[in-house]
């Protein structure tokens, strides 16, 4: 048995034959009976008394288009029932989903008339409504709000669909601010959660809907010109799949196989994406072919046919039956050529995967309680995966700007995703452009947070490297490492951003607290009685911004102890305010005033013990005690420290020559200080666990990053390790180029 059709729908579905408004005892009959046809357990007493406690509470209430308001409710339990088939008690909840809201009926009437579950889903939709009463400033806690009450019972926001679904259908009757308010939040929350949830009818028809309205010129051009090719489009879907139902019957396989174009908003972010018209595009049709069976290897026997009969693209196929997306779609993509040179996609799944295709979760719902199980979401694997995801968004969302949290809704929500493994075989799904940073957070917080590098199909990649599927990655880590700043521009998952920016603020408050407990040693110890206000006056005229970067300097060591106490003993003399500092350009006048002592630094000629000066150290060629160093005196920043021996220097020498002064390193000088190494060699298994090894074996060296590519079988890479002075670096030199495969080893300059 096989039904052929090459009929052409609209995104929106057919009216339905029944319009609420004219008759409530008909209304109410018309709604059970539909509950009865559709849903496999179905409670008509209760959905009853919903509708009739529904016309009862709105009574008064009326929509803007002048209907009954009770009309609304009426419709989204519809939606409930036909599109989004879900239970009696969601079909009861939508019906009163507004009435806690617009009524004077409470939450506690609810649940003495209709139950727990009915009242907690009603419960979580009037949260919703209300979050999004505000305006954008505060999105991202509407968000945060609304992913909480998904974690408690999922039919809230299933529910939730069905009623921006119906207020999208009937968005003509709003003014115009109304409209692009709806249009807007629509497509940028209603459309990605809908997608993610695997409801895919639901998603196209919210964007082509939000579409008409944000980009009504756009939609109508291209509406008219699939119009005016209608009869055409008809005629060769018509002769293109006649060879394939043919086939499939001759087969045996029992299908029904559809032709339709793409959605509207589809075609129109591929015209953008693609920078082309609609007529230079090829591949706007798409084939369904749906099997009517349980054997999932039927549908790779239809791609067999298929392929024998149209010559499909190589790289258009997509295998999401192994490999389903993260919400649950399983089918199989190809693009056939047809005999006239046309580019066609064509989708092959079984009856359930298109069930589950169309209406996601709410499927997944429906076949467990047809079963008879509890209509419980959370026993499925995907579904609880993709609750635990809510989860953290949710946990962690406290210490996100609001912009930042919403963009990465967004990101999470709505793209494409790849499929990569684990040296095991686990699957991992991540978005597309994820890299090794993503893929080791994904894995762990702990295996991300001491991720040094990877290796991606055997080959060692820099932690930048944008994964594919297929991809098998190995995470390197060291116990040492921990994250720093350029992570955060790295990573594409809110998973691995969040951890990584919650790392390096504990970090940072960690050193901040260090810092001040120092600073109020060193203070009262020099009888200096200045309060924090004071304190943050007086730093407005230096390189810190406030006390806050004044303590984490001290705490992380850029800033020694000593040249704290003597900054702030230099800016309260009374001749040297901090303004005059700040303006103070003359090397005299520089370091008279703008004191800033460090203890590793002094310049010759002048005893150490004596000078008070401001410094820090050039990242381009990152000296170290040893190095033989000198130094470019700059506006604000005191001196920059640089190796004698670096190009930037000796490029800039003539330019720079009355503001570079002689230095020496003070015997006295200890702490940690930054080096980089360029590293290349033979690529081979176990290279990087060789070179991490003996880094670290040499006085437990802290290595702060490892930067790696390979090319054939070569690999050049770059270290950054913390070194006390030149001998430590040294040493790290010999034992490195100890390692089998190793070429060359020497100090990277940027």
């Amino acid at each position: 048995m096989s039904f052929f059709s090459t009929r052409f729908r609209r995104s929106n579905p057919d009216v339905p034959e029944h319009v609420f408004g004219h008759d409530v005892e008909k209304d109410i009959a018309f709604l059970v009976d539909q509950g009865k046809k559709h849903l496999s357990k179905f409670n008509a007493d209760l959905v009853e008394r919903a509708f009739r406690f529904c016309v009862k509470a709105h009574e008064k209430d009326v929509r803007v288009s002048g209907e009954p308001y009770y009309t609304h409710p009426a419709s989204v339990a519809l939606i409930v029932i036909r599109e989004i088939p879900l239970d009696d008690v969601s079909v009861a909840a939508a019906l009163l989903h507004d009435v806690v809201e617009d009524t004077t009926f409470s939450l506690k009437d609810i649940r003495a008339e209709f139950g727990a579950d009915v009242a907690k889903i009603v419960d979580g939709a009037t949260k919703i409504s209300d979050v999004f009463k505000s305006r954008e400033i505060t999105q991202a806690e509407n968000y945060r709000k609304l992913l909480l009450s998904l974690v408690n019972d999922v039919r809230v926001i299933l529910v939730k669909f069905a009623d921006r679904l119906h207020n999208m259908r009937t968005i003509d009757s709003l003014n115009r601010p109304r409209q692009e308010r709806l249009a807007r939040e629509t497509m940028e929350l209603y459309a990605p959660f809908a997608h993610r949830f695997g409801l895919g009818s639901i998603k196209w028809e919210l964007e082509d809907l939000s579409f008409k309205v944000l980009n009504r010129e756009a939609y109508d051009d291209i509406k008219r010109k699939l119009n005016l090719s209608r009869e055409e489009r008809e005629t060769f879907i018509e002769k293109f799949l006649k060879p394939i139902a043919d086939n499939l019957t001759e087969h045996k396989l029992k299908f029904e196989i559809s032709g339709r174009p793409k959605h509207l908003y589809s075609i129109y972010r591929k015209m953008i994406v693609q920078n082309k018209s609609i007529d230079e595009l090829f591949d706007l049709l798409a084939i369904r072919i749906i099997l009517d069976t349980q054997e999932n290897n039927d549908c790779f026997l239809a791609y067999g046919i298929v392929s024998e009969i149209y010559r499909p693209v190589p790289e258009r196929f997509k295998d999401f039956i192994s490999v389903p997306k993260k919400n649950g779609y399983q089918s199989l993509h190809t693009t056939l050529m047809s005999s006239d040179g046309k580019l066609v996609e064509v989708q092959i799944r079984t009856r359930a995967m298109h069930d589950l295709a169309e209406r996601g979760v709410a499927a997944h719902f429906r076949y467990k309680a047809g079963n008879g199980a509890t209509a419980s979401w959370i026993d499925s694997k995907d579904l609880e995966e993709w609750a635990d995801w809510v989860r953290d968004v949710f946990e962690n969302a406290g210490e996100e700007a609001a912009h930042e949290l919403l963009e990465s809704f967004k990101l999470n929500l709505y793209q494409d995703e790849i499929y990569c493994f684990t040296p095991k075989g686990d699957l991992r799904i991540l978005p597309k452009g994820a890299t090794p940073i993503d893929f080791a957070f994904d894995i762990h917080s702990q295996i991300g947070a001491r991720c040094i590098g990877a290796k991606v199909n055997g080959k060692i990649v820099p932690l930048d490297h944008q994964l594919q599927t297929g991809d098998q990655v190995v995470i390197l880590t060291s116990k040492n490492q921990t994250p720093h700043r350029d992570w955060e521009r790295i990573a594409v998952t809110h998973k691995a951003k969040t951890h990584i920016r919650r790392i390096l603020n504990e970090e940072r408050r960690t050193r901040v607290a260090e810092g001040k407990e120092q600073w109020e040693k060193r203070s009262k110890k020099l009888g200096l009685h200045i309060n924090d206000d004071d304190l943050e006056k007086l730093l407005v005229s230096t390189r810190y911004e406030g006390r806050t970067e004044f303590f984490a300097a001290i705490g992380t060591s850029t800033l020694t102890i000593e040249s704290a106490g003597d900054l702030i003993q230099g800016l309260l003399q009374p001749n040297a305010p901090a303004k005059e500092v700040q303006h103070s350009i003359s090397f005299e006048t520089f370091s008279g005033s703008a004191r800033n002592t460090a203890n590793g630094i002094h310049i010759v000629g002048q005893e150490a013990q004596s000078q008070k000066i401001m410094y820090s150290y050039a990242r381009c060629c990152n000296p170290v005690p040893g190095d033989n160093v000198i130094g470019i005196v700059t506006i604000g920043s005191g001196i920059k420290v640089h190796r004698s021996s670096c190009r930037n220097v000796a490029d800039l020498h003539e330019k720079l020559k009355t503001r570079l002064v002689s230095l020496e390193w003070s015997s006295s000088g200890t702490g940690q200080f930054l080096a980089a190494v360029k590293i290349t060699g033979e690529d081979r298994p176990g290279m990087l666990n060789d070179i991490t090894s003996a880094v670290i074996s040499v006085q437990k060296t802290n290595i702060r990053g490892v930067n790696i590519d390979a090319f054939d079988s070569m690999f050049e890479g770059i270290l950054t390790v913390f070194v006390t002075d030149l001998p430590h670096l040294r040493k790290i030199f010999d034992r490195l180029h100890k390692i089998k495969g190793i070429k060359t080893v020497e100090r990277f300059e940027a």
